[in-house]
């Protein structure tokens, strides 16, 4: 099992203006690239019901504008945009999606204007590597950097988290880990465990809350298309191990906590939603 973490440079030669949150306009550029290279690919990932890629949001100087909910790239400034790929087919993925930018266009369109591609970076990592890192802390916690707005739903209902509670967290992502890696390596922890063996402390300062366009639908009575939004949380919270907690349960709580950078946490994450930047570090366990 492989996982990649896809950094872009861009850059534009022109201003234009873009949603506040952008994910579905770029998630929709760069399906179309991937159906330019190869219709099937594309139609695979967009009709998979395991999300095989993650987005980030456009970091970079933005102007603000006299229009709601929207903000204005600025021409000649660097952007840059994160990439996970944890689709079991990545080096198709990878190959339909990231060449294409890197020799035949170069170019990342939007709906108002378009990027250039200026630098792509490439990382690749396996399970055995993030099982090996495991090995490298004694006392490990867990800080979580939650940089765009977090989607998770409370089990199979609609109301959505709006706090980085433990157990919402780390078992969404058990769920990802499950679905995509093969039977040897599925994990059998459970969502009490989270419960019982972590404990997460949020920095409230920085803790807010949005709501985001993931989608849109064609409304049959208003004639038009509609957008759909879904809630989440952005901010800080640092996750720390509970003095009993059982080494095989922290092992595969690191695998997950390092997973994340590449799958996302929650839903939409293909829209642009639940990018993480994590940093493990040893700590003194509860």
């Amino acid at each position: 099992m492989f996982m990649r973490r896809v950094n872009l440079v861009l850059r534009s030669d022109q201003s234009f203006e873009i949603p506040i949150h952008e994910g579905y306009q770029v998630y929709s550029s760069l399906l179309g690239l991937m159906k330019e290279s190869d219709p099937e690919v594309s139609r695979r990932v967009h009709d998979s019901t395991i999300t095989s890629i993650s987005l980030g949001s456009l970091h970079g100087p933005f102007r603000s504008t006299e229009r709601p909910y929207l903000k204005q790239v600025l021409s000649h400034e660097l952007y840059r945009l994160r990439i996970g790929i944890t689709d079991p087919h990545d080096e198709e993925v990878f190959r339909h999606l990231v060449l294409p930018l890197l020799t035949d266009r170069k170019k990342l369109p939007l709906y108002q204007g378009s990027f250039s591609v200026e630098q792509v970076e490439d990382q690749m990592v396996s399970a055995d590597d993030l099982i090996k890192r495991t090995q490298e802390y004694n006392q490990p916690s867990l800080n979580f950097d939650f940089l765009t707005p977090t989607c998770i739903q409370y089990r199979n209902s609609r109301v959505t988290e709006m706090y980085p509670h433990r157990i919402a967290v780390f078992h969404s992502l058990l769920s990802k880990w499950n679905q995509l890696s093969p039977d040897d390596l599925h994990m059998g922890v459970s969502r009490d465990d989270f419960g019982r063996y972590l404990i997460e402390r949020p920095d409230l300062r920085r803790l807010a809350t949005y709501s985001v366009q993931v989608n849109t639908v064609m409304d049959a009575k208003r004639g038009h298309s509609r957008p759909i939004f879904k809630q989440g949380f952005v901010g800080r919270c640092t996750y720390s191990f509970t003095s009993n907690a059982p080494i095989g349960f922290r092992n595969a709580t690191l695998i997950l906590a390092m997973f994340a950078e590449f799958s996302g946490v929650g839903s939409s994450v293909a829209r642009g939603c639940g990018q993480v930047d994590v940093t493990v570090q040893d700590g003194v366990n509860e």
